[in-house]
């Protein structure tokens, strides 16, 4: 696999929330009106591609309902959207997907070239000012699915059952499927191998490669370290790293440009990792020769790109501070005090109870899924390759929601996903609802996501 490809698998499926996404009331019609979230949304576009503060500051005031604005201040919501322009660009309309009583989605091409789908939420009642509206990075069209609302929690649990019994079935799902809303656990079952030679199936706490979702817990473990007083996050990298191998990036590379992925680092995966034998990369250290002398790939602040080694460098630069590696930190101070037991950086060698083979299609011209373990290093990395089980992740969750770890913004929901041959992992919660949709899966991206977003759909209002 390209190192190209690489890099679009471990982004696959990672949707990128700008504002927590809402429920959307009850289903009823609103007759004789067009449907009020499309004028909202195409009045977004309209600020998002003015580039201008006070137009946006405008839009926002105007737009947004009072219990939104109160959730989410105008301000708050500005320094967002500096974020998105930079990201994005802007924002064309390509086409109204549905229109939904209390919501719009659309389809738009971002002047970085991606696709995004767009949705609007509404107030259920007059004037139906906007709750929400979220951008979603989309890899192909054709795959965007509409929500179609279960009745209640019964009829959704039933068409999970449905969709995934039919895919594994079909060998297009294998893993584990958990539903949530708050602490209650609507459905949670496991389909498909976590061994397919020796036709060990996929049990409830099988423990399963989370990809890029680790990255959360690098964040989390940054934020944690701030908060003590131990960094800032506009240090840059040359305060706690003066060897760090490419002294320009030292200098100028701050922690906040690593954390939001606009420091100008590339990634490991190249042709250095390709040419190093994978049971030789098991530390932090490890990693770093394989991109950290390189030049930046733009000005830091200046771009934005996905980014392992960015992610590699931020735990470097936690064991550094902890003085423990970083394994050994987020078992410590974020795991055990989750309650997350069976999540861990494990070998690849290790000979770890109930840990899923990763299996993959990529690469292969004949025949069925192969492993894909010659294509994984010797040990996960602060950018991902960990493992956790469905219920684990839960109490991440419910750790974020209870304050027990910290992360900025948690209280307006979480979107994260990793994938890579044979890996792909989703995680969806919404906290005004109290949905939590996880899913997690070895076999190729979009397995995940593709299942997450479909559930998401289905989410009674």
């Amino acid at each position: 696999m390209s190192s190209q490809n690489r890099i679009v698998a471990l982004a696959a499926a990672a949707a990128v929330m700008i504002c927590a996404l809402v429920p959307n009331g009850t289903a009823q019609e609103l007759k004789s009106q067009k449907p009020p979230a499309t004028d909202h949304l195409k009045a977004y576009i309209e600020a998002f591609n003015s580039g201008d503060q006070g137009q946006t500051k405008a839009f926002f005031e105007a737009h947004f309902a009072a219990s939104a604005l109160k959730e989410i201040p105008v301000e708050q919501r500005l320094t967002r959207y500096q974020g998105a322009k930079s990201q994005l660009l802007s924002l064309q309309l390509e086409k109204i997907i549905a229109e939904q009583p209390f919501q719009t989605f659309g389809l738009a091409k971002a002047g970085n070239g991606v696709n995004v789908l767009l949705k609007a939420s509404v107030e259920k009642t007059p004037p139906h000012k906007l709750l929400s509206i979220t951008i979603e990075l989309v890899e192909d069209p054709a795959n965007i699915v509409v929500p179609e609302p279960k009745a209640d929690e019964k009829e959704l649990a039933a068409a999970v059952r449905a969709l995934l019994e039919g895919q594994t079935k079909a060998d297009e799902f294998s893993g584990v499927v958990l539903i949530a809303k708050d602490s209650r656990i609507l459905f949670h079952e496991a389909y498909g191998n976590a061994d397919r030679e020796k036709k060990v199936p996929n049990r409830k706490d099988t423990k399963f490669n989370l990809g890029s979702i680790n990255k959360s817990f690098t964040r989390v473990a940054i934020h944690q370290l701030a908060r003590q007083g131990k960094l800032l996050l506009d240090d840059p990298i040359k305060k706690f790293l003066p060897d760090y191998p490419n002294a320009p990036a030292a200098e100028k590379v701050t922690i906040r440009n690593l954390l939001n992925m606009a420091s100008g680092i590339g990634d490991f995966f190249g042709s250095r990792y390709d040419a190093t034998p994978k049971d030789k990369i098991r530390t932090l250290q490890d990693y770093l020769p394989l991109f950290a002398d390189l030049p930046l790939e733009f000005e830091p602040g200046k771009g934005n790109r996905y980014s392992n080694g960015g992610y590699v460098v931020l735990g470097v630069i936690i064991e550094k501070l902890s003085g423990v590696d970083y394994y050994t930190y987020v078992r410590e101070n974020i795991f055990k005090p989750c309650g997350m037991l069976n999540t861990d950086s494990f070998a690849r060698d290790a000979d770890e109870p109930n840990l899923a083979r990763g299996y993959t299609i990529e690469g292969v011209t004949e025949g069925g899924r192969v492993l894909n373990h010659s294509t994984l290093p010797g040990r996960g990395s602060s950018a991902g390759g960990g493992y956790s089980t469905a219920e684990d992740m839960l109490k991440y969750i419910l750790a974020l929601k209870d304050k027990k770890v910290y992360l900025p913004d948690a209280a307006n929901g979480l979107g994260i996903a990793g994938g890579a041959p044979g890996i792909n992992s989703a995680v969806e919660w919404d906290p005004r609802s109290g949905y939590i949709v996880i899913v997690l899966t070895n076999f190729d991206p979009p397995t995940a996501g593709q299942a997450a977003r479909r559930i998401v759909g289905w989410l009674p209002q």
